[in-house]
């Protein structure tokens, strides 16, 4: 076992994810990350996940569990986490702000699906973003897919917030940007305190939303 993956679970590294600790804005991954297929990790993570059913105590025999850990196995690799894997990442072709369009853009309504990296439960919830072109616009279904492959990775709310805004600001090459996500986490309602009322905001804006009253333009868009 790599010896990084040695740790005492009792130990207060358990309690960083209350924390909501985050140690960088790009998602910790190793270097060696991908030089396994996918179909070679989806083997291996069902025979990982095969361990944790057979310790919980459940009877692998039985029909309806047989197949679990394959299932579960794809799911990660092909439907929750593919968002890791730069191979997926969106192509965002830009145009030329031929018709002269400079006032405010809103997007809203995105959905979010991602999963809490302290303790892979679901984050679930909308992000809404606004910019002001300059020279140059992006289709709108590919704000969508910044969201979608950012969301679909373990998560913090606040690096998802980051990426997002990181992504799309050099991508259309202006400062006017702002991203907004709502989200509910289900590490907060259905385990530790279980409030099933709250849910987490977060934001980031640069540029002309520096301002007061533009921030009110876009909430106001929002409503």
């Amino acid at each position: 076992m790599n010896t990084s993956l040695k740790r005492d679970i009792s130990s207060p590294i358990e309690n960083l994810g209350d924390l909501h600790i985050m140690t960088s804005i790009d998602t910790p991954m190793r270097h060696d990350a991908f030089t396994r297929t996918d179909s070679e990790k989806i083997k291996k993570i069902a025979q990982l996940f095969q361990d944790i059913m057979h310790e919980l105590g459940l009877d692998l025999q039985d029909d309806s569990l047989s197949g679990t850990p394959y299932r579960v196995a794809k799911m990660y690799i092909n439907e929750l986490f593919y968002g890791l894997n730069p191979a997926n990442k969106p192509q965002l072709s830009t145009f030329e702000n031929r018709y002269g369009y400079n006032k405010l853009l809103v997007e809203k309504n995105i959905r979010v699906n991602s999963a809490c990296e302290h303790h892979f439960l679901p984050i679930v919830g909308r992000a809404h973003i606004g910019y002001i072109a300059k020279k140059k616009v992006i289709g709108l279904s590919k704000i969508n897919r910044v969201v979608d492959y950012y969301a679909h990775r373990p998560q913090v709310q606040e690096r998802l917030t980051l990426q997002i805004f990181n992504k799309l600001k050099s991508t259309l090459e202006t400062d006017d940007i702002i991203v907004l996500i709502d989200a509910d986490h289900l590490c907060v309602s259905a385990r530790g305190v279980k409030d099933t009322t709250s849910s987490t905001t977060t934001m980031e804006y640069s540029g002309i939303f520096a301002s007061e009253s533009q921030r009110n333009d876009f909430f106001n868009l929002l409503k």
